[in-house]
């Protein structure tokens, strides 16, 4: 593929048709990451998009490029996710036919949001990977379009527009974070933000356990990774893309890679001081802020999308809760004796703890008189609350162990 397939026409081209089908998303300034990281932090929120993420503008650009016989014949793709309502949606929007192929454990909510725009879904395979075979037999089959997640021009070329807006809105921004799967949202992002201003640095933002372009661009060629473990399903890629690869080689300045336990605590951080959920994949560029090793720049942190399930919502403030120690659990023992469990209660409740679990275990001993077992679980405003709390135990002589905290 020859770098002419990327020009600036043709990104004002789509900057223009994604307009149709996207709401704006203004930059968001953030008071507490400029202050957590010494530098002026943005978000571009695409988690505010219709349908949840970016996805629609590289779907909606494929689908103008089409011919008119093209769309009558419908489009297809596999996704478990963001891109499958993506092309649901465009599809809906000039009026084709759209066949979706979601692999059989993709949560029922999911299906059905794809279904509301009008898509026929089919459930097949248990991963991506089968699904999205089977979706390249039907559009074989029946002379479907294949509009691929990351993997195309197009798709990428609708992505990049993201950029666009923010130079407009911060024309002077020094660094941009894109989160990476397949690497279609870095390649559309990267190309343009270097056709804008090459000064503009461009950072990928991948799960330390899906860090497929991160080792990519090590071997300088596509590798696929033998597994993925990561909580952001959005990138939890094994392979980037073959076309679009060369140009994330040529335009992308970096690849950070963040754990999944920061992606909790980054959760908790959007919820707490932005009031917005944004899912795992997205919160990325957000955890990604602490690795850069810069100060007083202007930085995007782009929010990919805000799909999240409540189950999974809650697990994730759960979790976040106790990496922030505020919520933790404690062992001690005692003597199985009358009013131990009230003298216990007391010296929580004089360091402003909040028990909000209590588990009685009275066969840790044999000689239950001497010890029983007491496993609280508390509430504290973090670290140093929780440590006073356990100094304060150790004065009375209950000798508490911090355990891990089952909610």
């Amino acid at each position: 593929m020859s770098q002419k397939e990327f020009t600036l026409d043709k990104f004002e081209e789509a900057a223009e048709a994604v307009k149709k089908v996207t709401q704006e998303t203004k930059l968001v300034y953030s008071d507490y990451l400029s202050v957590q990281t010494g530098n002026r932090v943005y978000l571009k929120p695409e988690n505010m998009q219709f349908t949840g993420a970016y996805k629609v503008r590289g779907a909606y650009y494929k689908m103008s490029t089409l011919t008119e016989e093209e769309r009558q014949k419908g489009v297809i793709t596999a996704s478990a996710g963001n891109h499958a309502q993506g092309v649901a949606n465009a599809a809906k929007q000039f009026g084709a036919k759209a066949t979706i192929v979601m692999p059989t454990t993709t949560p029922l909510m999911k299906v059905n949001r794809t279904k509301s725009y009008g898509a026929e879904v089919i459930l097949y395979g248990d991963v991506y990977d089968e699904a999205c075979a089977h979706a390249y037999e039907l559009a074989e089959l029946h002379g479907y379009t294949f509009i691929h997640p990351f993997d195309d021009i197009d798709v990428a070329t609708g992505q990049g527009t993201i950029a666009m807006e923010i130079v407009k809105e911060l024309p002077l921004v020094d660094y941009i974070l894109v989160p990476v799967g397949g690497g279609g949202l870095a390649t559309g992002v990267s190309t343009l933000a270097k056709l804008l201003n090459p000064k503009i640095k461009v950072i990928g933002v991948e799960p330390a356990g899906a860090n497929c372009l991160q080792e990519s661009l090590k071997a300088g060629k596509v590798v696929t990774l033998p597994n993925v473990n990561t909580i952001a399903d959005g990138t939890a890629v094994k392979t980037p893309g073959n076309v679009i690869f060369p140009y994330l080689q040529k335009n992308l300045d970096e690849v950070i890679t963040v754990e999944d336990e920061e992606l909790v605590v980054a959760f908790l951080d959007m919820v707490e001081n932005h009031k917005m959920v944004v899912e795992n994949s997205g919160l990325l560029t957000v955890a990604a802020l602490k690795h850069l090793n810069v100060k007083g720049k202007k930085i995007v942190s782009i929010l990919s999308g805000g799909n999240m399930d409540v189950i999974t919502m809650s697990s994730v403030v759960q979790q976040g809760l106790i990496f922030r120690d505020r919520i933790f659990t404690v062992s001690i023992l005692l003597p199985d004796k009358p009013g131990e469990l009230s003298k216990v209660a007391d010296v929580i409740a004089k360091e402003n703890g909040n028990v909000i679990k209590l588990e009685h275990n009275q066969f840790v001993s044999t000689n239950r008189s001497a010890a029983v077992e007491l496993r609280i679980t508390l509430e504290a405003f973090g670290t140093e609350h929780k440590n006073q709390i356990i100094e304060k135990l150790n004065e009375y002589h209950y000798q508490p162990k911090v355990v891990r905290t089952n909610i």
